[in-house]
């Protein structure tokens, strides 16, 4: 755990709902809770609660689990442990007649009792005709912003022969992970051993004639139309702060995604929901 993950983690907890959900979630370990049973038990609305955990599972501290429609939440103790450890790595300079490690409270093996149980996250599919600048963006924010509860892709009807370069060297000097980031057809997607997809957002700012692959009938999909970086113009300066304010478009509107209450809304409402996040009337950078 390094110091950025630290202060997220300690900044989530600084607050008495999410403090009051994450010591309920430790006592209830290794059980699982029901957004709404955490909501009744921490004595705050239900429709405020969903905030409250998408930022606990940011940071690390909690994971969760779905069950069908039903997201199950629980107490993630490798990531507290990794906030334990750091914090008293050095303290008393570790002589143990002066104090405990904390550390070792926690059993090592209590995070493999989760993985046997967890359940998979959403998978979220971006489409984009060429597959090499806006979907590539979305998905390689979404798998940092998700932390393991959404698992991104992107592809595209005609995908160019790679990413481009400006938006792979972005993503990179923004602290993204871009080495399995390549384009891709959505024929990859529509096969048998193809991961099933929960939704698909496509990011095309025209529809240009263009009809999305049939992957299946529960499938949610939407559209955010955004602006097409190959038709950025200008001096590279000109264009790094385009891309910049694309990044920041397509960041403000997954933050808003993945903090959504999913165990409360049916396929109908999630669609409106995403339709709103896409409608750029609604939304600015």
């Amino acid at each position: 755990m390094d110091h950025n993950d630290v202060i997220e983690g300690l900044g989530s907890l600084a607050q008495s709902t999410r403090l009051a959900v994450f010591r309920h979630l430790l006592a209830a370990h290794p059980e699982s809770l029901r957004a709404g049973e955490i909501a009744r038990r921490c004595e705050v609305p239900h429709n405020t609660m969903s905030a409250h955990l998408a930022i606990l599972t940011r940071a690390g501290l909690i994971a969760v689990e779905r069950n069908g429609r039903v997201m199950n939440y629980r107490a993630d103790l490798a990531g507290f442990r990794g906030l334990v450890k750091f914090l008293t790595h050095d303290c008393c300079n570790g002589r143990p007649d002066l104090c405990i490690n904390l550390a070792q409270l926690l059993p090592e093996g209590a995070e493999e009792i989760e993985d046997t149980v967890m359940t998979p996250a959403f998978n979220v599919l971006f489409l984009c005709t060429h597959n090499s600048a806006r979907s590539i963006m979305a998905e390689a924010l979404l798998q940092k912003i998700g932390k393991g509860r959404f698992n991104a892709y992107s592809a595209g009807s005609d995908p160019a022969a790679e990413p481009v370069p400006e938006v792979i060297d972005r993503l990179r000097k923004l602290g993204h992970d871009v080495t399995n980031l390549r384009c891709k057809s959505w024929n990859e997607f529509t096969g048998p051993n193809a991961p099933r997809m929960d939704f698909i957002i496509a990011l095309c700012d025209t529809l240009e004639g263009q009809v999305c692959p049939d992957l299946g009938e529960k499938i949610v999909t939407a559209a955010w139309p955004l602006p097409d970086p190959a038709k950025f113009t200008g001096s590279p300066t000109e264009r790094t702060t385009l891309l910049n304010e694309l990044y920041a478009m397509i960041r403000r509107r997954l933050e808003i995604f993945t903090s959504l209450p999913f165990a409360s809304l049916d396929r109908m409402a999630a669609k409106a929901r995403l339709d709103e996040i896409g409608d750029t009337r609604r939304l600015s950078p």
